[in-house]
């Protein structure tokens, strides 16, 4: 070892020893809590989008590209819409962590269910999820497209109520879709029978290429505006869209709906479409988690969702959205935190995973820490006494020699050679620098029994002498 290591104020081989049995408790306290704790992320999560070419399925690619920059995989699976995810969520055979759900699209009480959806537990028997809100992220209006030619026997030729829609041919939506769940409602509201107009097998491209064949009067689309076909309907001649007159009725009796404004020209200012100002209702689109998904990935998707969602749009203020208001589950307590609080402090300075285990670990290091600082004072006196002991193991040999000195039976010169022996090694000793004076101390004295050895040896080495000198 270089001398510039051994003529150091502390031992670190010592203080390492002496300090290691508190790191090891700490580091077992630290790994016990962070397998319960499990601060980090899956690294896959998958995501219920909707229909191939919807908003829904749209919007999951860009919360999976949001993502992929942490490391963490979205799996998009598409599904039949937001009734279909719903029952995904809560059904425990599913694999599913997040999923697109419309406001109104959960069950009522005696509401008949006749799209597929899932009741309170699963086809086994085994009690559903529950589900958490990571917010609302925009607003989902209620395009009621019909043809010209269907509303010439109405008043006005115009459709003015939904009532108005007894004994017409209507699309109410695609099974596993939460709009034909949200119009039921508002059709029981108005007077409809429970299952009139029956639902059909049709998907939404079906129904349009249907609709505008002839074979449909209406059809219903609870959509985005960047819905490509809402983009087309509103521009199709001889198609119009109905206008909710009894929008802030509808949200009196149906708290999940809010009253939008289409403004004039907005779908295209060339064509000036629409010609006036339009009333219309709109849930309000939310993305669900499951209650046992992991908090972190609930934050990373909450700051996704900002970052997808803040923009202005048709019906939407730029900041309005996402937003902890207008759903129907509870919110989640990590999404509460970001819309509250903002994003984490350490995320603006740190990477994400540091962030977060620091996040999610703060507790149990400062419980570990409060725990080990009175135990740690026990540290620099075991320092003290494994650092003395290399000195102090050696003055049993010299007490042992030194009480030799006067046995009469005892040979000087082994004892003698014992002593060099001792101070050999005394001088091999490595003790930091602070410690010296208990190495020379050491020295010291066996240089004392040494010198006592040699005054005993002197009378018997001039006895020796004058009987050789009497001899001759």
């Amino acid at each position: 070892m270089p001398k510039a290591l051994c003529n150091t104020l502390v031992s670190i081989r010592e203080l390492t020893l002496t300090a290691s049995p508190f790191l090891l408790l700490a580091a077992l306290l630290l790994a016990a809590a962070y397998y319960l704790l499990d601060p980090n992320p899956p690294k896959r999560v998958v995501l219920a989008t909707g229909p191939e070419r919807s908003d829904y399925a749209e919007f999951g690619k860009r919360y999976a590209a949001a993502l992929k920059r942490y490391g963490i995989e979205v799996v998009l699976q598409p599904t039949a819409g937001s009734a279909d995810n719903l029952r995904r969520l809560q059904d425990p055979a599913e694999d599913v962590d997040f999923g697109f759900v419309q406001g109104g699209s959960g069950t009522v009480a005696g509401e008949d269910d006749d799209d597929g959806a899932a009741g309170a537990d699963d086809a086994s028997g085994n009690p559903a999820f529950e589900l958490r809100s990571v917010g609302s992220l925009f607003y989902e209006p209620i395009w009621i497209f019909y043809r010209e030619e269907a509303a010439r026997r109405l008043p006005g030729r115009s459709l003015a109520r939904l009532d108005q829609l007894k004994g017409w041919r209507v699309h109410l939506g695609e099974r596993g879709d939460g709009a034909p769940r949200l119009m039921r409602k508002l059709l029981a509201a108005n007077g409809f029978p429970a299952g009139v107009p029956p639902l059909d097998d049709l998907d939404e491209t079906e129904a349009v290429v249907a609709f505008l064949a002839g074979k449909l009067d209406a059809i219903v689309l609870v959509a985005a505006p960047e819905s490509p076909m809402v983009q087309m309907l509103l521009r199709t001649p001889k198609v119009r869209l109905y206008e909710f007159l009894q929008a802030d009725a509808y949200e009196r009796r149906f708290p999940y709906l809010h009253p939008v404004l289409l403004p004039r020209g907005v779908v295209d200012l060339a064509r000036d479409i629409p010609v006036r100002e339009m009333r219309l209702i709109a849930p309000t689109a939310m993305l669900v988690a499951r209650e046992d998904t992991h908090p972190a990935l609930v934050q990373l998707f909450v700051q996704a969702a900002a970052r997808i969602h803040a923009g202005a749009g048709w019906f939407a203020r730029p900041g309005q959205f996402p937003s902890a208001q207008g759903s129907e589950f509870p919110l989640d307590d990590e999404a509460e935190r970001y819309y509250t609080k903002g994003r984490p402090f350490l995320q603006s300075w740190l990477p994400f995973w540091l962030a977060n285990l620091i996040d999610r670990m703060w507790v149990v290091l400062f419980s570990i820490v409060a725990m080990l600082i009175p135990l740690s004072r026990v540290v620099p006196p075991l320092y003290q006494f494994r650092v003395r002991s290399r000195i102090f193991r050696w003055y049993r040999n010299l007490r042992r020699i030194e009480d030799r000195v006067s046995d009469p039976g005892a040979s000087p010169a082994d004892l003698l050679e014992e002593i060099e022996q001792l101070d050999a090694r005394a001088g091999r000793i490595l003790v930091p620098l602070s410690y010296a004076e208990e190495l020379y101390n050491l020295r010291n004295h066996i240089d004392r029994v040494r010198a006592h050895l040699k005054a005993r040896m002197e009378p018997a080495v001039s006895e020796g002498t004058a009987g050789a000198a009497k001899n001759r």
